[in-house]
């Protein structure tokens, strides 16, 4: 007889919008409730797969939010599996060690928190014996590697061992209880349920090591289609792992190439077909949108000058799209070649791009000055939302390319006129 579980990790229960772009309420709303109806999710597959245990390896939470609204949907959701006779096993994460509900909150006896020592646990499926070992983090901090402090497998059963470790790191990701896969392959256990990373992968070898990544995102540096791993330990005890999406709302990065498109319907068309490819190829209920318009065409100028205009006719073209948002328009269209016409006299615009782009912006004492401003604008943010600007230095520094060359186009667009249509 098979023990099937479900595993997660960071959930991050009512995290605070992280995208300065979220200023569509409606769509504000939905990110905002979106961890929510992610675990929601989570509870009802696990009611559906009649699975016997339910692990979340950490950041159940979100750091030192204290809203007993999140305690109470918390605990109802813990009690529809408990109803159920689905046992719920936890190890507290970085974030959770933050949480102050942690102590306020009554949950039902069927979870099992593990603490601060490394415990074991350990429970009988028809002939198969599994042993489940778990850590959690007692402070908010762990420099060092917990795998020392787990117990040795337990012979003749199944040994699943749940850790938050950022494994040998991750961008994004501070360096938490490291350890490298191979030290986790060496251990002994027959699958290691991780969380911490954001981003899912899969270790196979000796034993089966899955970070499952978080069921949600919740801006665009966390895209793609979001999932939990449901796990199927058989009765000659191989193991099957299955993704199962889990995602409410889906952020993807959607590149239109205007190439060549030279009348504003024309570019309106190319960027309501590279959607409606994006949203037949999500499989969550919404998606969130960041278009980023490349290509070289003569509206390149009007693109960046008209904006607003442009989104507001894209968000209303997509209206009948179904459950299409536009988190934000990213302009890197270019101008075609400029040709001197006769008589040898070049546009004065593109002379004007040109001596920004290759001269001004490139001045180191400019370079220095724009730096020193946007390191401003972070250190003044909250901590979650100073990723914007990149996670370190050479990240910092295409940043600044990035920003000092849409600063040239868009001071040229802003002076450009539109008697042509173009400009």
């Amino acid at each position: 007889m098979a023990f099937r579980f479900l595993h997660t990790a960071d959930i991050h229960l009512d995290s605070p919008l992280r995208s300065l772009a979220l200023r569509n309420p409606d769509l504000a709303a939905l990110i905002g409730g979106a961890t929510r109806q992610a675990l929601s999710a989570i509870v009802d597959l696990c009611l559906e797969e009649q699975v016997d245990a339910l692990i979340v390896a950490g950041d159940l939470y979100d750091g030192t939010q204290t809203s007993m609204k999140t305690a109470r949907y918390l605990a109802e959701q813990m009690e529809r599996l408990h109803r159920a006779g689905i046992v719920v096993y936890k190890v507290r994460g970085n974030h959770d060690a933050l949480s102050k509900i942690t102590q306020e909150l009554v949950l039902p006896p069927s979870l099992k928190l593990f603490g601060g020592r490394a415990e074991t646990v350990t429970v009988r499926k028809g002939d198969i014996e599994v042993a489940i070992h778990g850590l959690s983090f007692a402070k908010a901090h762990a420099p060092d590697s917990l795998l020392p402090k787990y117990g040795r497998p337990r012979p003749d059963a199944v040994n699943i061992g749940i850790m938050h470790t950022s494994l040998v790191g991750a961008a994004g990701h501070d360096p938490y209880a490291p350890c490298s896969v191979a030290d986790l392959h060496e251990w002994g256990f027959d699958y290691w349920a991780l969380g911490h990373v954001h981003a899912r992968s899969e270790h196979r070898g000796a034993s089966k090591v899955v970070m499952p990544g978080m069921p949600q995102g919740r801006d665009i540096g966390e895209s793609g289609l979001k999932t939990v791993s449901l796990v199927t330990v058989r009765d000659d005890r191989t193991i099957l792992i299955e993704e199962r999406p889990t995602s409410i709302a889906q952020f993807e990065r959607i590149s239109v190439d205007l190439s060549n498109l030279d009348s504003w319907p024309a570019v309106l068309d190319g960027i309501e077909r590279a959607v409606e490819a994006a949203r037949s190829r999500t499989a969550a209920a919404h998606l969130v949108g960041r278009l980023v318009l490349g290509g070289r065409t003569p509206l390149a100028w009007r693109l960046r000058r008209d904006s607003d205009l442009l989104r507001a006719e894209i968000e209303h073209r997509l209206g009948g799209a179904g459950q299409v948002w536009i988190d934000k328009i990213e302009i890197a269209a270019t101008p075609p070649d400029a040709t001197a016409p006769a008589g040898g006299i070049a546009d004065p615009l593109d002379e004007l791009g040109a001596l920004l782009r290759d001269e001004i912006l490139r001045q180191p004492a400019v370079r220095e000055s724009v730096g020193a401003l946007v390191k401003e604008i972070r250190d003044d943010l909250p901590p979650d939302a100073r990723r914007f600007c990149g996670e370190d230095e050479a990240e910092f520094e295409r940043f600044l390319d990035r920003l000092l060359g849409e600063s040239g186009a868009e001071i040229v667009a802003r002076l450009g006129q539109d008697g042509a249509g173009t400009r």
